[in-house]
């Protein structure tokens, strides 16, 4: 009996297109961010404040979503371009999908897309979309023990965000534990622990953005 693994053969395929989309990205100028996180990490906070405080930068959003507009209404609301992409009930964003979704939403004259893929810890981190960095956002709330239940979210991300710093005092968060356990799967990982409402933290996850920003070639 022939076997087919087909989860090997859809994942091969999408990394070819990945690696694609990455190369056509570099060679525009554009980065590309894949911002994944569980619902209610603070995606959609921590964008907001990012896009006031890098004001000067050309940036869009692609905003990925089951079935809703909420996020990408909130960020056009702040003068960014957005566009919405509902997956019809899929649990991630892929190359081809993302591909799609910048089309629509235009890249000329971009410096940054940021993509809010959907609120999940599982799915996400298994497809590559084709973004020059993935950043993983996990909330004090919701516990340091996250790298041992997702362990591969934080094996492929580039950053860890450590969003809701303001609330570390009413949480039983080992900060430094979260971190060692995070750098035990990861030692290439950069850790931002930050506040989107105070601002604590943001100077350093703004800085390292404009550190990886792609020089235009054109």
């Amino acid at each position: 009996m022939k076997v087919i693994e087909l989860k090997e053969t859809v994942t091969a395929s999408n990394d070819r297109d990945a690696e694609a989309l990455r190369e056509e990205l570099n060679l525009r100028g554009v980065l590309l961010v894949n911002l994944m996180s569980g619902p209610g990490a603070g995606k959609t906070t921590l964008l907001s404040r990012t896009i006031r405080d890098l004001s000067d930068l050309k940036i869009a959003v692609l905003e990925a979503d089951l079935d809703a507009t909420v996020d990408a209404e909130t960020i056009e609301a702040l003068g960014a371009r957005a566009i919405q992409a509902h997956t019809d009930g899929m649990c991630h964003m892929d190359a081809g999908m993302t591909r799609a979704g910048l089309e629509a939403l235009g890249t000329e004259q971009t410096d940054l897309v940021f993509l809010e893929n959907v609120g999940n810890l599982i799915c996400p981190a298994e497809f590559d979309t084709g973004a020059q960095l993935r950043v993983m956002i996990l909330s004090i709330p919701e516990g340091d023990d996250k790298p041992l239940k997702y362990p591969l979210m934080f094996r492929e991300s580039d950053a860890l965000i450590l969003s809701k710093l303001d609330a570390l005092p009413y949480f039983d968060f080992d900060l430094d534990k979260c971190i060692q356990r995070a750098k035990r799967l990861n030692p290439k990982i950069q850790v931002f622990p930050l506040s989107a409402k105070t601002g604590e933290g943001m100077a350093a996850w703004e800085a390292w953005l404009r550190e990886n920003l792609i020089r235009k070639t054109v």
